[in-house]
């Protein structure tokens, strides 16, 4: 979503003026940021910064800011910060799933290989660090609780739920962790270093986990039914690799015998093309599709119950579209 779709939304011309602002100024120091004595590094480092995305991250910065002081210098430095954080984890996360696209073009493990893009990646967590050195010991403590998190959660996705343990509220707290610390911190951050009170803080937090689930399961349902002009990635890629999500574990738990052919495509990797394909329209015709999309509607709708102790505005209506937003997208 663009500042300038989001502004065109709101009644609020002044706050789509400075969000549209402060997102420049923000594009303006990632580039800065990801600038090395070596051209490779700045080259590599470049690659996802260049394809754009969303930038839902610093945007919500950005938002949360409106509810102090947003023209404080450090808010810029906190929006790069987690936008940096979050493309460092993207570089991580296609040599794991061993992605070969990524935002409409080849992802970086495919263009160079893995320690290449492992590498960037840990350039830019580098990056965010010293940017964050001067936000403050709080700040800096914020982030390293949510790397912990981050970590955690792409732990707990790799090993699989513990014997006996609910794989459905499993996949949510992986979702919770490996994208709603981020997001939540993003609001954190933007709310905190823009002055704004210790309870307006916890509210942005709270909000920012809630719509960050809500925003990754949206993703997960993209993957399954968009095409790859559409979403800038290969459709049905964590089906391939066998990563589960909210609609394939929905339908693994079926019972009825006409989900056993999906069931058994579901249990396993899919490198195969032609089960790939099978599986991927078995699922999209399935009821599990319309489950997992009203999970984000459901999260979402906490998100938007999240805001009401904050004051009426222009910016509390640009974080309920955001809520809408997340909604549309799962089609």
């Amino acid at each position: 979503m663009s500042v300038q779709s989001l502004g065109s939304l709101s009644s609020d011309p002044a706050l789509e003026a400075s969000l549209t602002a402060a997102m420049a100024a923000v594009e303006h120091s990632l580039h800065e940021a990801i600038k090395s004595d070596y051209p490779f590094v700045t080259e590599t480092s470049a690659h996802l910064v260049d394809a754009g995305g969303k930038r839902f991250r610093p945007l919500l910065t950005l938002l949360a800011a409106q509810f102090g002081d947003p023209t404080l210098p450090q808010v810029i430095d906190a929006a790069v910060v987690v936008e940096l954080t979050h493309l460092a984890t993207l570089y991580h996360d296609d040599v794991m799933d061993e992605a070969k696209l990524r935002r409409g073009a080849a992802s970086a493990n495919a263009r160079w290989d893995n320690s290449i893009a492992i590498l960037t990646g840990d350039f830019l967590f580098a990056r965010a660090s010293d940017i964050l050195a001067d936000l403050g010991p709080e700040a800096v403590r914020i982030q390293a609780r949510t790397f912990e998190r981050l970590c955690i959660g792409q732990i707990r996705e790799t090993v699989g739920p513990i014997d006996g343990a609910d794989p459905v509220q499993h996949h949510i707290e992986v979702l919770a962790d490996k994208t709603g610390s981020l997001i939540a911190t993003s609001g954190q951050f933007g709310a905190m270093l823009s002055g704004a009170d210790e309870a307006t803080v916890q509210v942005l937090t709270r909000f920012g986990e809630c719509i960050g689930v809500a925003f990754q399961l949206a993703d997960d349902l993209v993957d399954i039914t968009s095409e790859s002009e559409q979403s800038g990635k290969t459709p049905g890629t964590d089906l391939r690799e066998g990563i589960p999500t909210l609609a394939g574990l929905i339908a693994m738990s079926g019972t009825d015998g006409t989900d056993a052919r999906l069931r058994e495509l579901l249990a396993k990797p899919l490198p195969d093309d032609a089960e790939h394909a099978e599986a991927l329209a078995l699922l999209r015709g399935h009821a599990a599709l319309e489950q997992a999309r009203q999970q984000a509607r459901n999260w979402a709708d906490d998100a938007r119950a999240c805001l009401a102790p904050l004051p009426e505005g222009a910016a509390r209506e640009a974080l309920e579209l955001l809520c809408d937003y997340v909604v549309s997208r799962t089609g």
